[in-house]
């Protein structure tokens, strides 16, 4: 089947570490057909098993848009932001392997954090830190430039995240119990989470496996909790991610030469979504101090939302398919 002017225009795919949405864009911006599957891990299973595991979810978003899922391309563009995809070589691997699957006429690889940042925007223009189960940042501009870090843990010097904040947590709790560091609450609130007396119990525990490492993400709403209570190790702990988050936002500010400009800064990921008063009126004091052009707002739109409207701004359509597709996911 060739494409024609039934075909979808983009094929948009968002697969992130835990789950994966896929949307099938009409050339005026309707949404034709959508599927979710699993997470996304190339780096762990390799490429050509990761994106095995995206064909499935494709075929499903094709069934649901009407066409025929054994009769690719699916649509004259495929838009995919993708989890894992942090160095640019990763991502021109992905692309030229996601290409040769045939799914879209043209297709462009980016990561995901670029979704974020793109939903977040009427014009692909700003910065967005994404802090989740880890932490990135990226900027770009209409000319096509982009501000990026590698973004792959303490080596690409990076800090905080969701497992780095429960890692964080659980180093000074340790050092508190056992004298080596000054006393936090922490030491009690950490292992009562999972029901347990100590945080001798709790290393224990983690380490032969009886509290999966899987869940180690707990504890991050944990250390907020203890922060809002007024603990000074776990206040000091959040504090100095909201130091990260605006030193990335102000590094990519001023390669993008927005930090003069009035220009919006997205924050997405669920550390960031989720609002902890202490964490967001620090950001706030930040950036207002680093970045005073600098417009913050919370992202909570789909990034399925950014990969299909970056697909949008590649293939030429029209302001109008733009609002259709927002109105859609609104």
């Amino acid at each position: 089947m060739g494409l024609t002017h039934l075909t979808p225009s983009v094929l948009a795919i968002d697969a992130g570490n835990s789950k994966t949405d896929i949307a099938l864009i009409g050339p005026d911006g309707s949404v034709l057909g959508t599927a979710r599957g699993g997470g996304f891990h190339p780096q762990v299973v390799g490429v050509r098993p990761a994106l095995d595991s995206l064909a499935e979810t494709v075929l499903r978003a094709a069934t649901a848009a009407g066409l025929d899922p054994g009769a690719p391309p699916y649509a004259a563009h495929l838009s995919a932001c993708l989890a894992n995809a942090d160095l640019p070589v990763e991502e021109r691997e992905l692309q030229e392997a996601a290409h040769a699957r045939g799914w879209g006429g043209t297709t462009q690889v980016l990561n995901d954090t670029f979704a974020i940042l793109r939903a977040g925007v009427d014009d692909p223009r700003g910065v967005a830190v994404v802090c989740g189960a880890g932490i990135n940042c990226v900027g770009m501009l209409p000319d096509g430039r982009t501000a990026r870090f590698p973004a792959i843990g303490r080596i690409s010097g990076d800090w905080g995240g969701g497992a780095g904040l429960a890692e964080e947590a659980l180093w000074f709790a340790a050092r508190a119990e056992d004298g080596r560091g000054e006393p936090t609450a922490l030491a009690g609130t950490l292992p009562a989470h999972f029901g347990l007396p100590t945080m001798y119990a709790l290393i224990e525990a983690l380490h032969l496996g009886h509290v999966p490492g899987a869940r180690r993400h707990e504890l991050t709403p944990v250390l907020f909790e203890t922060a809002s209570a007024g603990d000074a190790v776990a206040r000091s702990i959040v504090l100095r991610q909201a130091e990260e988050v605006v030193a990335l936002a102000v590094v990519a500010l001023t390669r993008l030469e927005l930090l003069d400009d009035e220009a919006p800064v997205l924050l997405g990921g669920s550390v960031l979504a989720a609002r902890h008063p202490l964490l967001d009126n620090r950001i706030a004091e930040l950036l207002a101090e680093r970045a005073p052009k600098a417009v913050p707002q919370v992202v909570t739109a789909p990034p399925v939302l950014g990969a299909a409207l970056l697909g949008l701004d590649r293939t030429g359509a029209p302001a109008e398919a733009h609002t259709r597709l927002r109105a859609h996911y609104a």
